[in-house]
């Protein structure tokens, strides 16, 4: 019985390990965007190196942006695909980079994409209730990480 109840236990453990759920949107490239954002946040060198691949590129921040419904709610974006499925993008904190911490309280989200912008910079989605962008930060500043898995 108690092998029974330990193989039972541990195989509930992996299904939560390996459920992390990415959501179809019904993009053009495929790309499926992950339901929750990371917990912590990170400053860019830290976010390529434990994300990498997983990290989306300016590309698939313009194709989220440019193909589906943004709609805004109480503290965030629901963002709706071409085929109906959506995720939740909240606003975000974030750290800058003398460690100033900044608490958004309905204000403003920002999320590393993988793309440089040049050689301090990376590209960024950052968004208010009223703007929705790719733009760019310094490298050494602290946001958000919403991952995606490439088709």
């Amino acid at each position: 019985m108690k092998k029974i109840f330990f193989f039972s236990m541990m195989c509930l453990m992996a299904l939560a390990v390996n459920a992390q759920e990415f959501v179809d949107l019904g993009l053009p490239s495929g790309t499926k965007w992950k339901d929750k954002n990371e917990k912590e946040l990170f400053n860019y060198n830290a976010a390529f190196g434990e994300f990498a691949s997983s990290l989306p590129t300016y590309a698939q921040f313009m194709e989220l942006k440019d193909n589906c419904k943004w709609e805004w709610m109480d503290n965030g974006y629901k963002v709706t695909g071409p085929n109906g499925n959506s995720i939740y993008l909240p606003v975000t904190s974030v750290r800058d980079c003398d460690g100033e911490y900044y608490e958004s309280s309905g204000g403003s989200g920002s999320y590393w994409s993988s793309t440089s912008a040049g050689l301090n910079l990376s590209h960024i989605l950052i968004f208010t209730k009223n703007i929705r962008d790719v733009s760019e930060s310094k490298r050494c500043n602290w946001r958000t990480v919403r991952l995606v898995q490439n088709k």
